[in-house]
């Protein structure tokens, strides 16, 4: 029963989070990386130069929710795509260290990161742009190659 109803509750999000996605409402630059902004949202959105910086810093778990894989931001530590993420929250080591999603352009990672908020993940971070920004912003990405997926 239990399982039905998040499986519910992920589907709305989905819908919801596909309708806001073609809306082109995008969220603003003083809501970026600001801890007090995740608050509302339950995920702090970063710029790509605040993931490399974090990375400098840190051991951040990266995880590409783009489907279908296309390649990945140097690092990656998991391909989970943005429709199974809520349900694998357990895989993700959010008391160990910062967990940051991606997808290619921000939109997916917006609709999992809205799933995982909903089924209780701590927080987190979500790479504005996707990795769309993080290339035009000149940092390194390994392309997919034959066969695609991880």
């Amino acid at each position: 029963m239990e399982r039905r109803r998040v499986a519910r509750v992920v589907a709305l999000l989905f819908v919801a989070g596909s309708l806001a996605a073609c809306s082109g409402n995008k969220d603003t630059a003083q809501d970026v990386g600001t801890p007090s902004a995740a608050g509302d949202r339950g995920w702090t959105i970063v710029t790509p130069q605040q993931l490399s910086d974090m990375m400098s810093e840190e051991d951040v778990y990266l995880v590409n929710v783009h489907v279908p894989y296309e390649g990945e931001i140097p690092g990656t530590d998991a391909f989970i795509p943005y429709n199974d993420i809520a349900s694998k929250l357990d895989r993700l080591p959010f008391d160990d260290q910062p967990v940051v999603i991606y997808c290619r352009s921000g939109v997916t990672s917006g609709i999992a990161a809205q799933a995982m908020a909903a089924a209780g993940a701590a927080p987190f971070y979500e790479l504005q742009g996707g990795y769309t920004a993080w290339q035009a912003a000149g940092l390194p990405f390994t392309q997919a190659g034959p066969g695609g997926a991880p």
